[in-house]
């Protein structure tokens, strides 16, 4: 199997969660059968709400490229990410290594826009800054699909700093419920969990809603790299 080197620490929880999940989605009967990775779980990657959405703070992007050369060199054969919002920096990564970069935002919008069909609406649960930078909207534009987030900006801040600073507390929840609700009667029917804080909560989404997680969206990524037996047959013969 092919090693996947991930850019973690944004947030800590967030970045259990997916290993987690990859764990989960791997058969194994023995430690051998299971995916390997190297983690890279950095929570001093600067904040990418401070300088996307309050316009201060460290750019986080030479960080990210710091860590995916990094990640290279400790032996990676790919570079995932569970943050939604730090992908706005995926030209960055990039640039720094010659790694495949598992991209969750490309993956999720194939997702989201073959549930809803041309002329549907998908509807975005993540930071304000997702939606300040348009990270979703023009590759959903481009098949003819629209994109619709919550208006509560501060609520949506709110419950995802309750979330890093303590857990997927009934407050952050409750946040999350209602703006799922308000999605749903905007017409978004098929939703999105596109911040991997939410993803600590993502059973608070309404149960009316065809909703799915990006970190799921990611997880599939990753199962499906790491154990493509071509890939792996390819590299011996070379």
């Amino acid at each position: 199997m092919r090693r996947i080197g991930i850019l973690g620490g944004m947030g800590p929880e967030a970045t259990v969660l997916l290993m987690q999940k990859i764990i989960a989605a791997t058969p194994a009967r023995d430690d051998a059968d299971h995916i390997p990775l190297i983690v890279d779980q950095n929570p001093q990657v600067p904040s990418r709400i401070a300088f996307l959405v309050e316009g201060r703070g460290e750019d986080p992007g030479p960080v990210l490229a710091e860590m995916a050369h990094r990640l290279q060199s400790a032996g990676a054969e790919a570079l995932a990410m569970p943050c939604n919002t730090a992908h706005h920096f995926a030209p960055a990564i990039r640039a720094a290594t010659a790694l495949p970069f598992l991209d969750m935002v490309a993956a999720s919008v194939a997702r989201a826009s073959a549930l809803a069909g041309a002329g549907g609406t998908v509807g975005i649960l993540a930071s304000p800054a997702v939606r300040r930078v348009g990270l979703f909207d023009a590759a959903f534009a481009a098949v003819g699909v629209r994109a619709i987030y919550p208006e509560d900006d501060a609520a949506m801040l709110s419950a995802i700093r309750k979330i890093k600073a303590e857990g997927p507390v009934p407050a952050a929840r409750s946040v999350l419920a209602g703006a799922s609700a308000a999605l749903l009667s905007a017409g978004a029917r098929v939703q999105m969990v596109a911040c991997t804080e939410f993803s600590l909560a993502a059973d608070a989404v309404s149960t009316e809603a065809h909703a799915f997680d990006t970190l799921d969206v990611l997880t599939e990524a990753i199962v499906a790299f790491a154990k493509d037996t071509d890939a792996n047959r390819r590299k011996a013969a070379s």
